[in-house]
């Protein structure tokens, strides 16, 4: 039998919401075999093209009927996160041979080898007496025959979503050697409507589409929403009054205030990696300028003084660099900055016209819309503009986002005709794995919050 080990001193706490105020989910305990080292199954994805690891997730074990159909669907969350990054292959549950009952018992290794199955998952979900559920997980290397994680958790039922997304996270990251991306969350610009006439709400909802909610009611245009480095608030640009205005929206507290009036904006600010400062375009005179300002004293610094037009600015994950697109040279380009102005220096160097940079968390890459033969595509490449990849291109892709390991990219493609829209996508940096998102309605400008603590 496994047993769990001693309480972690402390005890490890993750705070989050799912739209409906601060909801604690606690791990209580790592769970492990005595004495047992761990096991080295790891996907390698440097590599190109990754072939994606089978691995088995059999139905969390409930202690009642209740925590039973619980367990089912989270066991399913798991699933199509792990499938849908596209370093995962779910072995079909008709195929399983060993039934799991208990979760606290060593499976038969050998039932999951004939499935070729290189990790196995199995769980629990139990109802406390105090109304909570403990949720508890075990990951094996089947090959190896030993256990490779186990964690357990506490948390309100209604929150079972996020725990499977957090579990999806451990899993993730045990296999990979990366950050998870998957207790994340979306916020995006949902349209609804004939073309021409269509009605532009903010919405926020989990990274897998779930749990849509509209922020805005459509009254006036909103358009490019961006996160806080703190993940719990959202700046946005809106015309409410007939003037651009910027927003700031605290998730939390649903409450939104105006930073300022800002006529002349042609790109809606995104915050600086400390939170404090958030960076815009503005056309005064004729052209327009990168222009910083600071959210504490809401004074405006400009950073650029040139007769083209310098927008879509966004800072380097350090903060030190800017990166920009300007027609300074003739055509839409990408340069880099840094933070005070200084030292601007042209990266791109392609055919074709670059716009909406976007710096990667990790700080190696830079995302970009290409407009090339009349294609829109999006690409990356380094902060010196070399390594240039095109990772997928349509009829018009624009608007790169990046999840906050840095190993996906959301972006918005529209289709033509009267009946076409803007809709979701995302793309790994292989580029092998494209899909589309699930919204309500038409989607257009994403962005990725940060993974929520």
């Amino acid at each position: 039998m496994i047993r769990e080990t001693d309480m972690i001193a402390g005890n490890t706490e993750r705070r989050g919401t799912r739209f409906m105020g601060w909801v604690p989910v606690i791990v209580l305990a790592v769970l492990m075999m005595p004495g047992a080292a761990l096991a080295q199954l790891k996907i390698d994805i440097t590599q190109g093209n990754i072939e994606p690891l089978p691995l088995a997730v059999t139905d969390f074990v409930g202690s009642d009927e209740a925590a039973a159909e619980t367990g089912d669907k989270m066991a399913g969350v798991i699933r199509a996160n792990l499938e849908r990054s596209g370093l995962f292959r779910p072995i079909s549950e008709a195929a399983f041979i060993e039934k799991i009952s208990d979760p606290n018992t060593a499976p038969r290794f050998g039932d999951w080898r004939i499935l070729d199955a290189q990790a196995l998952l199995t769980g629990g979900v139990t109802q406390e007496a105090d109304g909570r559920l403990r949720v508890e997980f075990r990951l094996w290397d089947v090959f190896g025959e030993e256990q490779l994680i186990g964690l357990q958790y506490f948390t309100k039922p209604d929150n079972w979503r996020r725990v499977s997304h957090i579990i999806s996270d451990a899993i993730y990251e045990r296999l990979t050697g990366e950050t998870g991306y998957f207790d994340t969350r979306i916020v995006f610009v949902s349209e609804a409507g004939q073309k021409g006439q269509r009605v532009k709400r903010l919405t926020l909802m989990d990274q897998d589409g779930h749990n849509p909610r509209f922020l805005t009611n459509g009254s006036s245009l909103v358009l490019t929403p961006r996160f806080s480095p703190t993940n719990q608030e959202i700046t946005y640009l809106s015309y409410a009054g007939g003037s651009p205005r910027v927003y700031l929206y605290n998730i939390e507290t649903r409450q939104q205030e105006v930073v300022g009036e800002f006529p002349g904006m042609t790109f809606a600010p995104r915050f600086s990696p400390d939170g404090d400062k958030v960076i815009m375009s503005l056309q005064r005179g004729g052209n327009a300028n990168i222009y910083e300002l600071d959210l504490r004293t809401r004074a405006t610094r400009r950073l650029t003084n040139s007769p083209s037009i310098d927008t879509s600015p966004s800072y380097g994950p350090a903060g030190r660099e800017i990166t920009f697109e300007s027609d300074r040279g003739g055509t839409q380009q990408i340069y880099v900055m840094n933070a005070d102005g200084s030292n601007v220096r042209r990266i791109s160097f392609g055919e074709g016209r670059y716009s909406t940079p976007i710096w990667s968390p990790r700080g190696d890459l830079i995302a970009f819309t290409k407009q090339y033969k009349g294609r829109f595509l999006i690409g990356v490449m380094r902060p010196d503009g070399t390594g240039e990849r095109i990772l997928t291109e349509g009829y018009h892709n624009e608007g790169p986002t990046w999840a906050p390991n840095g190993r996906v990219l959301m972006f918005f493609r529209e289709t033509p005709g009267e009946r076409g829209g803007p809709s979701l996508w995302s793309v790994d940096l292989t580029g092998y794995n494209e899909r589309q998102v699930p919204t309500p309605g038409f989607g257009s400008d994403p962005a990725w919050s940060p993974l929520i603590r």
